[in-house]
C-alpha cells in the first residue's frame, strides 16, 4: 500500500445483511467537546423520523479535551453511537475513511462536528442516494447556497480553490462545491481505489477516482462554527496542494493519452 493513502474501504466479512445498518454517519473529531453532543443530539433527531437504520461514528483524533468522554457517554445510553480513537495521525480525510472501514452500512456520509454543516439537511441527502443517486453533496455553490458570513478574502481564496479543481473533475461529472466536506454516498462508488489520508478534501478524490456515476447537489448555507477553535491551517492548504498535484497526474499525465478509454470517460 502506497504511503499516505487508505485502501477502499470493503463490507466487513461475516456481516448478517439484516443487522447492518442501511446508512452510516461518520463524524471526524478533534477537541470538539463543545459541540459534539449538541451534533449527536441533532443528527439523532433528523434521522430518527426517516425509519431507517443507521448508525453514528464518532472518529477521534486523540482530543486533548473531553470528547472522547462526551462520545462514550452517549454511546452508553444509545447504540447506535460508537466511538473510534485514532492515535498518531490527523486529518479529516484520513478519519473519515478509518469510519467507513468501520461499519459494513451500504450507504456512507460525513459530516463536520463543528455545526458549520446544519444537520437537518441530512434527510435530503440521505433521500437523493436512497432514490437512486451515486453521491450527494451538501453544496455551498449551488443555487440557493452560500458561504455564510466568510470574510471576502477567506471567500476569495475558496473561489480560486474551485477553479484550480474544475479542470479534474470529469467532464460528464462535475460538481459546483467539489471541496465541500458534507456529503452521502454510496459504497460502490470508492470500491477499487485507494485514497489520500491527509488533509480535508476526500470529496474532490472521490469525484476524480471514484465510481460515481451521478450526482446531485443540495444547497445549504455555510454557518459560523459554534464553539471552540478552527482547524483550517497552512497545513491544510498544502495538503490540498499536493492534492491537486496529484489529481492532475492522474487526469492529465503521461499515461493519459497513451489510454483511449480514459478519453471516452473524462
Amino acid at each position: 500500500m502506497s504511503e499516505g493513502k487508505a485502501p477502499m474501504p470493503q463490507m466487513q466479512a461475516g456481516t448478517d445483511a439484516t443487522g447492518v445498518p442501511t446508512l452510516a454517519v461518520i463524524i471526524p473529531t478533534l477537541c470538539e467537546a463543545e459541540n459534539i453532543k449538541a451534533v449527536l443530539d441533532r443528527v439523532r433527531s433528523v434521522l430518527d423520523p426517516m425509519g431507517i437504520r443507521y448508525e453514528i461514528v464518532v472518529v477521534d483524533d486523540d482530543s486533548s479535551d473531553a470528547t472522547g468522554e462526551i462520545v462514550s457517554a452517549v454511546s452508553a445510553d444509545d447504540p447506535r453511537v460508537r466511538l473510534v480513537v485514532r492515535r498518531g495521525e490527523k486529518g479529516v480525510a484520513g478519519a473519515t475513511l478509518l469510519g467507513w472501514k468501520n461499519t459494513g452500512a451500504p450507504i456512507l456520509g460525513v459530516i463536520d462536528a463543528d455545526l458549520q454543516h446544519p444537520p437537518e439537511l441530512l434527510p435530503r441527502l440521505v433521500t437523493a442516494v436512497l432514490e437512486g443517486c451515486d453521491l450527494a453533496i451538501g453544496s455551498r455553490y449551488a443555487a440557493g447556497g452560500s458561504l455564510g458570513h466568510w470574510h471576502p478574502a477567506r471567500k476569495l481564496l475558496s473561489v480560486i480553490a474551485l477553479s484550480a479543481a474544475q479542470p479534474v473533475q470529469k467532464s460528464r461529472i462535475r460538481a459546483k462545491d467539489p471541496t465541500s466536506g458534507y456529503f452521502v454516498l454510496r459504497r460502490e462508488c470508492l470500491e477499487g481505489s485507494e485514497f489520500q489520508k491527509t488533509g480535508f478534501k476526500l470529496l474532490l478524490e472521490i469525484l476524480v477516482r471514484g465510481r460515481v456515476r451521478s450526482i446531485a447537489e443540495i444547497p445549504y448555507g455555510f454557518a459560523p462554527r459554534a464553539r471552540g477553535e478552527s482547524k483550517a491551517t497552512f497545513k491544510v492548504a498544502w495538503h490540498y496542494a499536493l492534492l491537486l498535484a496529484r489529481l492532475y497526474w492522474v487526469r492529465f499525465g503521461p499515461h493519459f493519452n497513451s489510454n483511449p478509454r480514459r478519453h471516452a470517460s473524462a
